[in-house]
């Protein structure tokens, strides 16, 4: 279980940072920044919080509601487009340091900021990584909490636009329904397409939906219509192209 050790060692004012949303096909990266304020936690709080992926999506969301009142919260993110153009690394350590920021604007400058894992993005503070930090640091523990909450919560508003990939319940991750939606619907704007087997499906006569709507007849049924891709076969895309020229 974590505990509140590194950063009573370290003193000062330190900030747990952690992020979730890697691995998905799909959805932003999200990464929080928090400062547990442990003179007011309640102990049943302290013994409560956990890395994220050692709790129910139910004690996540118990956690998550009550943090507020005793920390110090900053979220940051990076959307699909994003991580496609520089890599999920950098995309995860540009959210980290928006998460700092955000933290940073609530007034609060840490002495030490506390980060999951190997790699640190440039703060304006001294950083320490914390390989498997969310089961060790109290802190990071927390922020892994906010922040998968926050991506899970995001993902399902998208579930509500985009049912058919089931977001609500895999939160963009390559789950069966999912990628069988992939190849049977398409690819949305907010699918990462620098992701297997996103890039697949690319390569294999994939548009959006709203740059050729005179295809819109030979789509395979969607259950959303918005900046929605669809597959179309390679005869209909090169008749269509002929017409064009024509």
């Amino acid at each position: 279980m974590p505990d509140f050790s590194l950063e009573r060692a370290a003193g000062g004012v330190v900030a747990g940072i952690d992020e979730a949303g890697r691995g998905p096909l799909a959805g932003p990266v999200v990464a929080a920044a928090v400062v547990l304020t442990i003179a007011t936690l309640p102990r049943k709080l302290s013994r409560m919080i956990d890395d994220s992926k050692a709790l129910t999506p139910a004690q996540r969301e118990a956690i998550f509601d009550r943090l507020p009142a005793h920390a110090i919260i900053g979220v940051g993110a990076a959307s699909a487009a994003e991580i496609d153009r520089v890599n999920i690394l950098v995309a995860t350590l540009r959210a980290m340091t928006r998460a700092y920021a955000a933290l940073c604007r609530r007034g609060v400058r840490p002495s030490l900021v506390l980060i999951d894992g190997d790699k640190a993005p440039g703060l304006d503070c001294p950083c320490r990584t914390v390989v498997g930090g969310d089961a060790t640091s109290l802190s990071i523990a927390a922020a892994s909490i906010v922040a998968k909450v926050t991506r899970d919560r995001i993902m399902s508003r998208l579930d509500l636009r985009y049912p058919c990939f089931g977001w609500a319940r895999n939160a963009g991750y390559g789950t069966p329904e999912h990628r069988e939606a992939l190849y049977q619907v398409g690819i949305t704007r907010h699918h990462r397409t620098s992701f297997s087997p996103v890039d697949n499906i690319l390569s294999q006569n994939t548009f959006f939906l709203d740059e050729m709507p005179h295809l819109a007849d030979h789509a395979r049924p969607c259950a959303h219509r918005e900046s929605c891709r669809i597959n179309i076969s390679p005869s209909i895309a090169s008749s269509s192209a002929t017409a064009s020229r024509s």
